[in-house]
């Protein structure tokens, strides 16, 4: 499912993590929350394709230099312990729970 609001990922131009993400967080502190209804996420892909897992966040934008990524691609990010998944329509990987 996913969260109501989100913010981006310090560091990233297109990772977006809950805003309700309770751990360490490296989301950016200016404030910025986008909701579901401004990422369209109504339009998300329902059906997932389990890629490897990447050590970090900025290493999921690094993935168009060598493995484009494609909608529905699903990520474990180990370094935070979250899913994201990308969305090519703002062509950005947006954090789901499962």
């Amino acid at each position: 499912m996913l969260a109501q609001s989100y913010k981006k990922m310090a560091g990233t131009s297109a990772v977006f993590l809950s805003a309700t993400f309770n751990k360490a967080s490296p989301v950016e502190r200016d404030g910025m929350i986008w909701t579901a209804e401004e990422l369209h996420l109504e339009q998300m892909p329902f059906e997932y394709q389990e890629k490897p897992a990447m050590q970090n966040a900025l290493a999921l934008e690094g993935l168009e230099d060598y493995d484009m990524p494609h909608n529905g691609d699903v990520r474990r990010v180990e370094s935070i312990n979250a899913e994201f998944v990308y969305f090519e329509l703002i062509r950005g990987w947006v954090q789901i729970d499962r």
